[in-house]
């Protein structure tokens, strides 16, 4: 609640000017000033009249309303006339005046009159312009009316000693105006009347004036031109607008008149103003009233001809009120309430640059100042300073216009015709930007990032069901756990087209201690990002961090957290099973995306400049400000405000105690990184580690490069001098000393930067001293412990270091290449997932890189020992449980033949971003492992580390399926397979089955998977309480395609396909199992299988007369894979002699043992599309021949 304004009970003695007498070199602006031998302070009255200027009066009332900056002045509030001490008394004399009707013909036509000749004209006001200051020139116009008729002439008051009258002039009253001549402006040509030097504006008296002939004054040769130019800067610069790009449904703005109290002030940069709580009036199409002094909320003004606009911006609350050149706002009444008052800003106002630039629509504007607000909000408490992001100049533009122009641009991209302001104010047809308008749907948004958690989270729950997650023929056959495991994790991915209007994102960059993960930051909230390089190399880009980023381009990756108790797939739209619902959003970009609003300034010059290194911890809890302008070496809020208790003393008295620039850095090369996770670490002087926490930690080997080096000054160490002094010295010059870093802390920021093969530089600032490294490193085990010196020193990497990417081994000049030869032997190896995979590799540890075609939540492999961070993890806020894995499938591209499966437990996720489907991804030293089925497989441990290569194509917003199956499989032979078995993941042949060689169709406990029998289940020790039963099927079927054959297994719903079931029959079948329990048979060559059959039930009997039916034995289209975990494992067989019949004739040849495949899916074949997959196989074999 406001407060009422006080009274100041003083009576102030001074003399009212215009400021002309002061200072000679000011420009006159039209405004009034209070002065006397002490000083000037500008003024405001609500009556004024001109013989008051220069003379010396008593003030018994008046307000002095300090400004919001208080090392400004404010000004002084007259409240009622001031007393004069001595006023000037003038004696009438007669005046020979012209009315408007007489002198409108010297204005239209070519009337000659003589040089210099001057005229009086009486009139009523009919419009009094905005004073206007363009071109270091103030002025405004006034129109006068011929009181029997409508006849009006326009005139310009120009002269400095005349702006004064625009405080004395009132609509509707009577004024004489001497010394006018005619003029034209130098470009229309359009005449008016101009005041000259001697020019009086007088109070019109009828007793006092009589009527003048023009013919005994106006008789001449030519008529002069006025000195006074069209100011360049508006008429050159301003076009149309968007309001005439769709006629058919402009709007036409009404005028009207209006008095109302100003509520509010929105923007006083910006021209905009609350009245009554219900009405925007903006002011920003002319010049602010006096700097808009007295504009303060509590204030009465008085609107004329002002332009109504109802719902310009669909996102703008207010009716809006707007005044164009040809309005008139005139202040009623001072404020009675003590509110400061808020200066316009006279120069480098961006908001009114770019509406006179882009000659903006009512519309745009307010949508443009709703940008620029937010974008101030945001960002300004980072960089400190306002101007910097508000200001305009030619040289360097600010952070918020170069984020602004292209919009406009885009938006504004004609530029036809410009906005010529003295045809606006003189045309007898009023034209003007606010006559026409459109109601504008904002073409894009730029929310804060609180706001895009909360539109994504939204946007992603809105409508959602469990069964979106899951196909029904799949859920149908899924267990409890199972099922709520499916729907524990998922995720969708959203763009900047996905919202309306299109989403930009806009951030500082920065790192986090806590999370170890890039983010970008404005005053609401912090966003996770991942951002990968197009050419596929890391992202390292130390110096970038505090710059203000804008991505057009990007993903934003919201995963979804489910804890569900779903009995079984039935319920799946009961959303009361649902008992939690958490969500992650990360977004993640290409920096090639990105524009950078404004570079990051040399945070290390900036640190070397305050003293010493200590002062770089010294943060205010409480200030956001006060971190931001004292961040850490070239990091721009690089952590959460903590003092740090462990400073390293060694360092301490390596730095000089004077106040230095100088720092000391090392060139090091990466040649390991392990992951980020809990570690047992303790630090040299802790004797007893016992009851230690764990420290999140994460390490790399590196190989120290040259030596120490002292620099005067940061911006010298750029140019590898390590590498130039060993190129000289050649191959043996190079020392190979490596070093284990240990990051714990604050240096955790330094995680997302650290990539292999990356040459980067140490830099500590403010030391002198060279050993400060040396006196760092400890041994990895007490020395009681260390039989050998072969294992590298440690060295752990303190808060106050700052860690600069140089560059890549691979970007080494040619001078350099010895250097690159001798650091290429250190490099790490990496191998290819076809070498992985393949039955000769040895190693344990691997690094490669391939896509991720499926991700998979599953249960933790029942053969990996929990790890002993597990409850801590779950502690910290995890949101998967510890007893899941993920298993990523991962091939060398696209369609790819060869796939490995990574298992990664649910404790390491909370650290990777970016581990979705079509992503690119480099893993290293993950633990390769054979499972009892021979297949190859890895496991994420604790020395494996994962980087992003790129990221998934944006095509894929809902991936509920794996990757890889929209993709029609290619057509091969059986024969063709036995090559491929290890690298095929999916492919399709055209067969003929066989027969059925097993069938098993049971109902099972959802809860327990026991044998679910008429409505229960039938474990009884323990008793289990479920109700709900699940069906499941399969069979194993035996395909020959003419050059082979397979057994292939069929799960589920592909087991109806086979056996050429309808719904309906297979929904019978069913029902009629359920009642039994289970129903299982076996045909032909598949005895010992484990199958038990039923020959009395008579289910099983049309089940097995079934399968022995010719119409089972048909061409079918069958999409499989290789069945890694057969029931049974066989032996592979040597070839062996089969005797095949056809009609008489029988045949005897030698055959491949039979392959165990697994379906994906069964077509069934007509009879053209049989002939033509034929021949196009039979042309596939013959090219391949």
């Amino acid at each position: 609640m406001q407060s009422a304004l006080p009274r100041a009970y003083l009576i102030l003695v001074g003399y009212l000017t215009d400021g002309r007498q002061e200072d000679k070199e000011k420009l006159v602006d039209g405004c009034l000033y209070l002065k006397d031998n002490t000083g000037i302070i500008p003024c405001e009255l609500l009556h004024f009249e001109l013989e008051w200027l220069e003379s010396l009066f008593l003030f018994p009332s008046w307000s002095y309303i300090p400004q919001t900056d208080q090392s400004a002045a404010g000004y002084v509030e007259i409240l009622v006339d001031p007393v004069p001490v001595n006023l000037p008394e003038e004696v009438p004399d007669s005046i020979p005046v012209t009315y408007p009707a007489s002198a409108e013909p010297l204005l239209t036509s070519r009337i000659p009159c003589k040089k210099r000749s001057k005229l009086t004209v009486a009139g009523e006001l009919a419009r009094l312009g905005p004073l206007l200051c363009i071109h270091q020139k103030t002025f405004f116009f006034l129109f006068l009316k011929c009181f029997t008729s409508a006849v009006w002439v326009p005139v310009l008051v120009q002269k400095p000693n005349q702006m004064a009258w625009h405080h004395v002039l009132h609509l509707g009253r009577r004024y004489t105006i001497t010394g006018l001549s005619v003029s034209s402006l130098k470009k229309s040509g359009q005449r008016l009347f101009v005041t000259g030097v001697s020019s009086c504006l007088l109070p019109y008296c009828a007793e006092q004036v009589r009527e003048q002939p023009l013919d005994s004054a106006w008789q001449g040769e030519s008529t002069q031109s006025s000195s006074f130019g069209t100011p360049e800067q508006l008429s050159n610069s301003l076009e149309l607008g968007v309001e005439d790009e769709r006629p058919g449904s402009t709007k036409e703005s009404k005028i009207i008149s209006y008095v109302g109290t100003v509520t509010k002030i929105l923007n006083v940069q910006a021209g905009l103003f609350l009245l009554d709580n219900k009405v925007c009036l903006c002011l920003a199409y002319q010049q602010f009233l006096n700097s808009a002094r007295g504009l303060r909320p509590g204030a009465c003004v008085e609107l004329i001809d002002v332009h109504l606009l109802q719902k310009p911006l669909v996102s703008f609350p207010f009716i809006v009120l707007g005044a164009c050149l040809s309005s008139t706002v005139v202040l009623k009444s001072f404020s009675r309430l003590s509110t400061p008052y808020q200066p316009p800003a006279s120069s480098g106002n961006l908001y009114l640059q770019l509406l006179f630039r882009y000659n903006l629509g009512m519309p745009l504007y307010l949508w443009l100042v709703s940008l620029l607000e937010s974008f101030e909000e945001r960002f300004s408490c980072f960089f400190g300073r306002r101007r910097l992001l508000l200001s305009s100049t030619h040289r360097n533009s600010g952070a918020a216009e170069k984020f602004l122009v292209p919009l406009l641009q885009a938006v504004v991209p004609d530029r036809e015709k410009a906005r010529d302001i003295y045809n606006e104010i003189l045309a007898k047809t009023h034209q003007c930007p606010l006559q026409k308008y459109l109601t504008l749907n904002p073409p894009c948004q730029a929310p804060s990032l609180s706001a895009v958690f909360r539109v994504a989270e939204q946007k992603i729950w809105e409508g959602f069901s469990p069964s979106q997650l899951l196909s029904p023929l799949e859920a149908q056959h899924m267990g409890t756990q199972e099922l709520n495991r499916r729907l524990s994790w998922s995720y969708c991915t959203l763009s900047a087209g996905s919202f309306q209007p299109r989403l930009i994102l806009l951030g500082v960059l920065r790192v986090s201690s806590r999370s170890s993960s890039l983010q970008l930051q404005d005053k609401s909230s912090t966003l996770p990002c991942v951002i990968s390089h197009k050419d596929g190399s890391p992202f390292a880009h130390t110096a970038l961090i505090g710059s203000l980023l804008q991505v057009e381009n990007y993903q934003l990756v919201v995963e979804r957290f489910l804890q569900t108790d779903f009995p079984s797939w039935k319920q799946l739209s009961n959303l009361e099973h649902v008992r939690e619902k958490k969500t992650s959003v990360y977004v993640q970009f290409y920096f090639e995306d990105v524009q950078v609003l404004h570079a990051a300034e040399g945070q290390i010059q900036k640190a070397l400049r305050r003293g010493n290194s200590s002062s770089l911890r010294k943060k205010d809890d409480d200030s956001l400000t006060s971190e931001l302008k004292t961040p850490e070496p070239k990091m721009m809020k690089l952590e959460d405000p903590k003092p740090d208790t462990h400073r390293d003393e060694n360092c301490q008295k390596g730095q000089s105690s004077t106040r230095t620039t100088s720092c000391v850095s090392y060139l090091f090369l990466v040649t390991q990184k392990e992951g980020l996770m809990l570690r047992n670490y303790q630090l040299p002087r802790e004797e007893d580690g016992e009851g230690q926490d764990l420290q999140r930690s994460f390490q790399a080997t590196v190989l120290w490069l040259g030596r120490p080096r002292l620099w005067s000054h940061h911006t010298e160490a750029g140019n590898l001098p390590e590498l130039e002094e060993s190129s000289c010295d050649g191959k043996e010059g190079m020392t190979r000393q490596e070093a284990l870093l240990l990051f714990m802390g604050k240096s955790l920021r330094w995680f997302p930067f650290l990539h292999l093969d990356g040459l980067y530089r140490f830099i500590v600032p403010h030391c002198s001293d060279l050993e400060v490294f040396d006196k760092l490193c400890f041994p990895p085990v007490p020395a009681k412990f260390l039989s050998g010196s072969s294992c590298p020193l440690c060295l752990l990497v303190q808060d106050t270091w700052h860690l600069q990417h140089e560059t890549w081994i691979s970007c080494l000049s040619e001078h350099q290449l010895a250097t690159r030869s001798v650091l290429r032997g250190m490099n790490q190896r990496i191998s290819s997932i076809p070498e992985v995979i393949s039955n000769s590799f040895t190693g344990s540890l691997v690094s490669f890189s391939g896509e991720i075609v499926e991700r998979t939540l599953c249960a933790s492999l029942k053969n990996e020992k929990p790890s002993v961070t597990l409850g801590l993890q779950k502690q910290k806020g995890n949101l998967l449980a510890s007893d899941h894995s993920v298993k990523l499938g991962v091939s060398v591209a696209p369609g790819s033949p060869v796939v490995v499966d990574v298992y990664i437990a649910a404790t390491y996720l909370q650290h990777l971003w970016g581990l979705l489907p079509g992503a690119k991804i480099f893993f290293q030293n993950l633990e390769r492992k054979i499972s009892r089925f021979h297949n190859v497989y890895c496991t994420y441990i604790a020395t494996s580390c994962v980087s992003i290569v790129s990221l998934p194509a944006s095509h894929l917003p809902f991936p509920s399926s794996p990757a890889g199956e929209a993709s029609s499989p290619s057509l091969v032979f059986l024969s063709n397979l036995q090559a491929h078995l290890q690298h095929l993941p999916q492919a399709r042949i055209l067969c003929h089955l066989s027969c059925v060689l097993t069938l098993s169709l049971q109902w099972v406990c959802s809860l327990c998977s026991s044998i679910f029998k008429q409505g229960r289940c039938t474990r009884h020790s323990p008793p289990c309480p479920s109700h709900t039963g699940v069906r499941q099927a399969s069979a194993r079927v035996l395909v020959e395609d003419g050059t082979g054959e397979a057994c292939v297994l069929c799960r589920n719903q592909h087991v109806a396909a086979m056996l050429g079931l309808s719904l309906v029959e297979w929904e019978a079948l069913q029902n009629c199992v359920q009642s039994r329990g289970r129903v299982s048979i076996q045909h032909g060559e598949a005895t010992g299988t484990g199958c038990v059959e039923e020959p009395e039930d008579f289910v099983a009997c049309y089940l097995r007369s079934l399968c022995r039916s010719p119409l089972i034995c048909r061409p079918i289209l069958l999409d499989f894979r290789l069945d890694r975990k057969p029931s049974k494992i066989l032996q592979p067989a040597p070839l062996q002699l089969r005797n095949f019949r056809c009609g008489e004739m029988e045949f005897v040849s030698q055959v491949e043992p039979r392959l165990s495949l697994l379906c994906l899916n069964v077509e069934e074949v007509e009879q053209g599309a049989l002939n033509y997959l034929n021949s196009e196989r039979i042309r596939r074999a013959s090219c391949h021949c």
